[in-house]
């Protein structure tokens, strides 16, 4: 089962997934509020640098989800106070002999 953060970083990484999906059908299926014969250069001289900008920040965006979803969670306070206690054990073992 995935923890909690894993699952935010699944729910961030799809949802920009999704987002950047969108966006490029969006604006290269339907053409866009400009696509006029007139407008049609202005609309492309608009539109592809805020396209390459808004799919890099998506990108990096499910970069950061995809992270978060497959590193595994960190080990519970208790179960790292113990370790140490047995290594500061066996520390002092070696100490006396």
């Amino acid at each position: 089962m995935a923890s909690k953060d894993q699952a935010i970083g699944w729910l961030i990484f799809l949802v920009c997934i999704v987002v950047m999906i969108g966006y490029l059908v969006g604006l290269l299926w339907w053409g866009g509020p400009l696509s006029g014969i007139v407008w049609e250069r202005a609309f492309y001289f608009v539109a592809i640098p805020v396209l390459i900008a808004f799919v890099l920040i998506l990108g990096i965006g499910a970069w950061i989800g995809w992270t978060m979803a497959t590193t595994p969670p960190p080990k519970p306070i208790e179960e790292l106070e113990t370790e140490e206690k047995k290594e500061a054990s066996e520390e002092e073992g070696k100490k006396e002999e």
